[in-house]
């Protein structure tokens, strides 16, 4: 279900509901001996409140999940590829240098090229994974290789597949969105929230402004917040390049 069909849903539950309010005060209107009841004004004022706050709630744990997410996946693949780099010192010597070399290639990529373009939401070129296919091809060994240089590239091959998991989770996780149904959610909640605050207000005008100020202040901030946090790899909030940075010393603009 996409944004509009989501709008549609609900402005159609939202007519349905107007239309039975309609037809109940016709057919049985209110008598002149009888008060408007306030207090089902107040339970509707309430329920959306919580029901609002409880949309707030599941946002925020899905966009820290993703957060979060997107956080460890760049740890660990930061962390097998410097596994990656100081296992170089048991290869044969012929191929320390070049699958060092590869690493730090890699690293390079992703931090300067492959950043800026995860913060964007814009999907990565291939060129990131032919750099990981070279640093395999560097970590290989032939049969006359020793004993422990055999099981130095073993345990090479092992890291690097953990490089290319964790750059699987990466790139799934700078293409995670909030789903629309939620983003509906938190709009149309907001609006109805603030709405019951003019509609129900409290009888002191003072009181009344600075509740609805805190209110619609703190809604804003929520709503702020989300979407900060809906970019894994946003600029302000989302998940930094710091382990490849720590590890391989790349400067990151």
């Amino acid at each position: 279900m996409d944004l509009f069909e989501t709008l549609v849903v609900v402005l159609g539950v939202a007519f349905v509901a107007a239309l039975a309010v309609f037809a109940k005060t016709r057919l049985f209107p209110v008598g002149e001996d009888e008060e408007p009841r306030e207090d089902v004004a107040e339970y509707i004022a309430m329920m959306v409140s919580v029901l609002y706050a409880v949309v707030l709630g599941l946002c925020l744990v899905s966009v820290w999940d993703t957060r979060s997410a997107a956080a460890d996946s760049v740890q660990a693949e930061a962390s097998a590829l410097h596994q990656t780099y100081l296992l170089a010192d048991a290869l044969p010597a012929a191929q320390q240098q070049p699958l060092r070399d590869a690493a730090r290639a890699y690293a390079d990529h992703v931090v300067v090229d492959e950043w800026p373009v995860m913060a964007e939401r814009q999907p990565l070129d291939p060129y990131g994974w032919i750099l990981l296919a070279r640093l395999r091809k560097a970590g290989e060994v032939g049969d006359a290789a020793k004993v422990p240089e055999q099981i130095a590239a073993q345990e090479v091959l092992a890291q690097l597949g953990y490089v290319d998991d964790a750059r699987r989770e990466r790139e799934a996780a700078a293409q995670e969105r909030l789903s629309p149904v939620l983003w509906t959610g938190l709009i149309i909640g907001g609006a109805l929230t603030l709405a019951f605050m003019f509609l129900f207000g409290i009888k002191r005008s003072t009181t009344h402004v600075v509740m609805v100020m805190g209110l619609s202040g703190f809604i804003a901030f929520t709503v702020l917040l989300i979407h900060q946090l809906d970019a894994p790899f946003g600029a302000m909030l989302g998940a930094t390049p710091d382990p490849f940075t720590r590890y391989f010393g790349v400067r990151f603009e």
